[in-house]
């Protein structure tokens, strides 16, 4: 019988970055990944009670973190492609940017070998979030949840605070209709000139 999977929260997967540091320094190499979504909110606030998977950009030797990811999940009891990089499609073309990700953590801790974790800024991933807003099905709830969190962080408090944030990653008409009415529902459409 299968074991059952290691549960996806902040404890478990710190331990599974963690475990990638400590391949990636037996073998002599320095990684380094940028982490956005869930997992960032998840690392950054600890508010989230989990996520499903870790989506990153791996900044070199991509396939050795692919092949020390599988290795990972193999031993969390975690599917192959627990950290993935489809969030690429998603990143502004500011994600060089010194206000857009930090360093989070080294692991192991010293400067030598192993894994250099970053994530996005509370402000990016409010921006992000909100380029990839789901709108019904399963998962509306985590995407509006996350933008809450991250817009009372923020202080956002209206549809216009909203947009300026968004504006400071990604051109305002790459915002499409569907962030904007989802943002109008989430924030209102009031600008805070008038509260």
């Amino acid at each position: 019988m299968k074991a059952a999977a290691a549960p996806f929260d902040r404890a478990t997967l710190e331990t599974a970055l963690g475990r990638l540091g400590e391949l990636a320094a037996a073998a002599g190499k320095v990684i380094e990944i940028s982490i956005y979504g869930g997992s960032a909110i998840l690392l950054t606030f600890d508010q989230r009670a989990a996520t499903r998977d870790v989506d990153a950009v791996f900044e070199n030797d991509r396939e050795f973190v692919r092949r020390a990811a599988i290795k990972v999940a193999g031993e969390f009891g975690w599917s192959a492609d627990w950290i993935n990089d489809g969030v690429k499609g998603f990143l502004s073309a500011r994600d060089i940017q010194p206000e857009a990700k930090s360093l989070f953590r080294s692991y192991p801790a010293d400067d030598g070998a192993g894994l250099r974790v970053f994530v996005a800024s509370a402000s990016y991933l409010f921006a992000m979030k909100c380029m990839a807003m789901r709108i019904g099905g399963a998962e509306t709830s985590l995407d509006i949840d996350d933008i809450r969190l991250l817009g009372r962080a923020l202080g956002v408090r209206s549809f216009d605070d909203a947009i300026v944030l968004v504006s400071r990653y990604y051109p305002e008409g790459r915002v499409s209709p569907k962030t904007q009415f989802g943002l109008q529902e989430i924030f209102g459409t009031g600008d805070t000139k008038d509260r």
